[in-house]
């Protein structure tokens, strides 16, 4: 497993959701485009164009990222997702566009969200449980957000159902 210093992210799947939340702290964290395209970090993320995730792929393949959405053909309907105006990869499943988006990234963010989006970092987080990867995982905490969440987690390590190894 590398080291925070020793790893150098070219590829960053971003999870989130069609819908845009109540707060406007919210919609502010998706400026994390900025970011990505500042850093030359290209974009790997669940296709579509709504809510909070709809907005970093045009912007940050305005600023010169690279961006590809993985839409399985449940969600090809774009009353559902929105149109993905970058790349699009098509895939047959859901569990397909898990797989495509794992093997495009190097690192995984969650924008807070809903039921889709800790389905996802959960995947994740459970293969790096796994060994299966050693890539970086994060929680983008906006407002608190995820509090809840990190606190059943440290339940989750106090109670010895989860424990952590290098």
């Amino acid at each position: 497993m590398t080291g925070p210093s020793s790893h150098h992210i070219r590829n960053i799947c971003v999870f989130g959701g069609s819908s845009l939340g109540k707060e406007k702290e919210f919609l502010e964290s998706a400026y994390l485009d900025q970011v990505l395209a500042g850093k030359k970090i290209h974009l790997v993320y669940g296709g579509g164009s709504l809510g909070l995730i709809g907005g970093i792929p045009i912007i940050a393949f305005l600023r010169g990222s690279q961006v590809l959405g993985v839409v399985p053909k449940a969600l090809a309907i774009e009353d559902i997702i929105g149109k993905t105006i970058i790349e699009e990869l098509h895939v047959s499943t859901m569990s397909d566009r898990m797989n495509t988006m794992f093997n495009h990234a190097d690192t995984f963010i969650a924008l807070p969200s809903s039921m889709g989006t800790l389905e996802e970092i959960f995947y994740i987080f459970s293969w790096a449980q796994l060994h299966i990867h050693h890539k970086f995982i994060g929680l983008l905490n906006v407002n608190d957000f995820y509090d809840n969440l990190l606190s059943f987690l440290n339940q989750v390590v106090e109670q010895q159902f989860l424990t952590f190894s290098a």
